[in-house]
């Protein structure tokens, strides 16, 4: 039976009570300091993303079309606001993100999600690495200040992140980003080391979020600022939920509604920055950390959202102690995880045209820092690559007996090979008939309808009948009347 709550049913929220909840709480941990570090990234103050990772990742829980699924602030999105928030400030990130979160839900209505299939692996593996140099880099200008102490507890930080899960039993049961902050703050408090915490970048909540527009002019010249910042967002978010929806459809061998999480995304936006957060989507990451703790359902989310809030309210105080040599490190982790080291391994092994689209992908990315930029790039290169492909299918085979000439058309035939299948054709052959037969080919438009009237208007110039057998009814009637 259906709970009578928009969002609620039974079977996505309470069939699996006990994992869901023992994911949620690991996953409401370990994005504590992914907020924050993104935050920084943004250049906007720790509570900015830490309301955002508390609203979205609540609100998707209820609208969103794929249960078990994590939605929060990310370093992608975080990434393409560096420069809106230092030319124009905070309170043209809360307008963009909310116009994000309607730019989606439009998207929604229209199944825009269906696009996806058009975006290639290597697409992906661009966007992914890309990303990933991208996070690495936004870490440099910290890493540049830090002094030798920082650095070497930034060290201390990835050995504490990569080896402690290798921990018997304790290594699987507590996020090993959460054990850097931990021990990495405890060293700094023990040394009385003078090193930058997360104090330095602004202040954490004490309250629950509240409702509040963006103060800034309705007008005309800023919809042309923020525009802009807000379709990059809703593109890349999409994308990189999309991407996500795929993982953990396969990981948990169920489907989901892409329709309906796309539209989620826009109203958890939405929410997000008229409670002041900035805008998130889907985590790649922390979606795989939720699904393999034994998540299921809609609660895990709810759980992770609510218990990263109640976390920095009341213990804010503490969190402030945190060594920013612990964030980077993290952040360093996010990025190494995020790039497709399988693409490098098997760089010799795969198509050069693969091989081809994602460095050219990774070189738009990095040059404009605009990730919708290179998939749209990315996107046109694997299209003109499968046309190029096509064209090649086009093969003429034929016979000759009793001055008579057999044609057997093979292939895909449509604008781009429409030119070479003409020029497979002998028309200075001494014949007095020719036979067309197009029943193993594809005509897919006009243009390759016209190509073949052409074909036959050559021969027939030459005083040599034509006879076309193979094509559908249907595409005889396309055809000149002879």
């Amino acid at each position: 039976m259906k709970l009578r709550v928009i969002g609620f049913n039974k079977q996505e929220w309470f069939s699996n009570i006990r994992s869901d909840i023992l994911a949620g709480l690991v996953v409401g941990l370990a994005l504590i300091p992914e907020s924050i570090a993104f935050s920084a990234i943004a250049g906007v103050d720790p509570q900015v993303g830490l309301y955002a990772s508390f609203c979205i990742a609540v609100s998707i829980a209820f609208l969103g079309g794929r249960p078990a699924m994590i939605s929060a602030a990310t370093g992608a999105m975080a990434l393409l606001m560096i420069t809106l928030v230092k030319v124009h400030g905070l309170e043209y990130l809360l307008a963009a993100t909310i116009l994000t979160g309607m730019i989606q839900v439009i998207a929604g209505y229209f199944q825009v999600a269906k696009l996806m299939r058009f975006v290639s692996k290597a697409v992906v593996y661009g966007f992914l690495n890309a990303l990933a140099i991208l996070i690495f880099m936004a870490q440099w200008p910290e890493i540049q200040y830090m002094d030798s102490l920082a650095l070497c507890l930034m060290g201390i930080g990835l050995i504490l992140i990569y080896l402690f899960p290798r921990l018997p039993k304790i290594g699987q049961l507590i996020p090993s980003p959460l054990v850097c902050i931990v021990v990495i703050s405890l060293i700094a408090l023990f040394l009385g080391a003078d090193v930058r915490t997360v104090s330095d970048l602004g202040q954490f909540p004490d309250t629950l979020p509240v409702f509040l527009l963006p103060d800034i002019p309705l007008n005309f010249e800023t919809l042309t600022i923020i525009f802009p910042y807000a379709l990059t967002l809703a593109t890349v978010g999409l994308l990189e939920t999309m991407m996500t929806t795929n993982v953990v459809d396969e990981m948990t061998k169920t489907q989901s509604d892409r329709d309906r999480e796309c539209r989620g995304q826009g109203l958890a936006n939405i929410v997000s920055g008229c409670m002041g957060g900035m805008a998130g989507c889907a985590m790649i990451g922390q979606s795989i950390i939720n699904v393999s703790s034994g998540a299921r359902t809609r609660l895990s989310t709810l759980v992770a959202g609510v218990f990263l809030l109640c976390l920095v309210v009341f213990f804010k105080d503490w969190l402030s102690y945190i060594p920013m040599a612990a964030l980077v490190a993290i952040m360093i982790m996010v990025a190494f995880t995020t790039f497709q080291w399988d693409a490098v391994k098997q760089f010799k092994v795969q198509p050069k045209q693969f091989n081809w689209i994602m460095l050219v992908v990774i070189a738009v990315v990095l040059l404009s820092h605009n990730l919708a930029l290179g998939v749209l790039i990315g996107v046109l290169m694997s299209a003109l690559c499968l046309v190029h492909a096509l064209e090649h299918t086009v093969q003429i085979s034929h016979t000759e007996r009793n001055q008579q000439r057999y044609y057997v058309i093979r292939g895909q035939i449509f604008f781009s090979s429409s030119q070479r299948f003409f020029q497979l054709f002998d028309f200075h052959t001494d014949v007095q008939f020719v036979e067309i037969d197009v029943s193993q080919a594809q005509f897919w438009d006009q243009t390759a309808l016209d190509m073949l009237n052409k074909v036959r208007d050559q021969f027939e110039q030459r005083g040599i009948s034509v006879k076309v057998v193979g094509l559908e009814q249907a595409m005889h009637r396309m055809l000149k009347v002879s």
